[in-house]
C-alpha cells in the first residue's frame, strides 16, 4: 500500500505540472483553476485516505481466529441449513 506521503507528493506533481505549462503561456484563468482544483482534490484525497486508514486490518494475533476464518465458518453453518 502506498504511503500518505507518496500519494500526495504525486498529486502535487500532477498539478505542478499542469500549473507550469499554464505558467508558460500566461494564462491566469487556467492557473487559477488549477489551485482551486488542486486543493478540492487535496482535501477529497486526504478524507480517502482517512477512511482507508480507519478500515485497515490490524495484524491478526496466534490467540483464535482471524476475521477471515470467522466468516468461512458462518459460511459453512450457512451452506449446512
Amino acid at each position: 500500500m502506498r504511503s500518505r506521503d507518496q500519494i500526495l507528493a504525486n498529486l502535487e506533481n500532477i498539478y505542478r505540472e499542469s500549473y507550469d505549462r499554464a505558467r508558460k503561456t500566461d494564462d491566469a484563468n487556467r492557473m487559477a483553476d488549477l489551485d482551486c482544483a488542486y486543493v478540492r482534490d487535496q482535501l477529497s484525497m486526504e478524507v480517502l485516505l482517512d477512511i482507508r486508514d480507519l478500515f485497515s486490518v490490524a495484524p491478526a494475533t496466534k490467540e483464535g481466529p482471524t476475521a477471515l476464518e470467522k466468516l468461512e465458518a458462518i459460511r459453512r453453518l450457512a451452506k449446512l441449513r
